[in-house]
């Protein structure tokens, strides 16, 4: 079993920084690749960002590359999602999440998740 809590949200003005963090338990947690994903008002949940099973190759979104970046911290257990550039499209409650593997662009391949941190991006 994995549990996941995330931290870090609030609200930022256009082309500010957040950096979300994510602090992970489990006897199991090496067994997981971690990733973030968002939801939008009224929209689905969309992926963001994540780790390959191995930790050696990161995936982004379109919308985010360039801009996000997904690392963690071993020692602490904690996967981060720094953000800059930030734009108002940006706004959505954020979560990370773990899977075993699977397609790491589909929320159908996480198993567990955290209860998700509020971000807003004001113009």
């Amino acid at each position: 079993q994995v549990q996941l809590v995330e931290s870090g949200g609030g609200l930022v003005q256009a082309g500010g920084s957040l950096r979300l963090s994510c602090a992970a338990s489990g006897r199991a947690f090496s067994m997981y690749a971690m990733g973030w994903f968002r939801q939008g008002p009224g929209k689905e949940r969309e992926f963001v960002a994540a780790f390959s099973l191995g930790g050696i190759s990161t995936y982004y979104a379109d919308s985010v590359k360039g801009r996000f970046t997904i690392s963690r911290d071993n020692a602490k257990n904690t996967v981060y999602l720094q953000m800059n550039s930030m734009q108002p499209e940006d706004t959505a409650v954020y979560y990370c999440a773990a899977r075993r593997g699977g397609d790491w662009r589909s929320s159908y391949a996480y198993d567990y998740w955290g209860q998700g941190t509020q971000v807003t991006v004001s113009s």
